[in-house]
């Protein structure tokens, strides 16, 4: 016989409410539609922005400082 798997549990990103990590769970990882709604808004309104690093020109050279290592 299997041991009993734990489920995950994690924290809504909106409210902080405790959400089980199940197929169930049609939210998940918010616990409901209203932060899943939230969160999306705050997306709409471009509260939150992915980072992006600047386009140089086609003949400028990045700075020493700039270039990945």
């Amino acid at each position: 016989m299997k041991p009993a798997t734990k489920l995950p549990v994690v924290s809504c990103p909106i409210c902080g409410a405790a959400v089980k990590w199940t197929a169930e769970n049609r939210w998940k990882p918010f616990c409901s539609e209203r932060c899943k709604m939230i969160d999306l808004g705050q997306w709409a309104t471009e509260k939150y922005r992915v980072p992006v690093e600047p386009k140089l020109d086609d003949g400028e050279a990045p700075d020493e400082d700039e270039r990945p290592q």
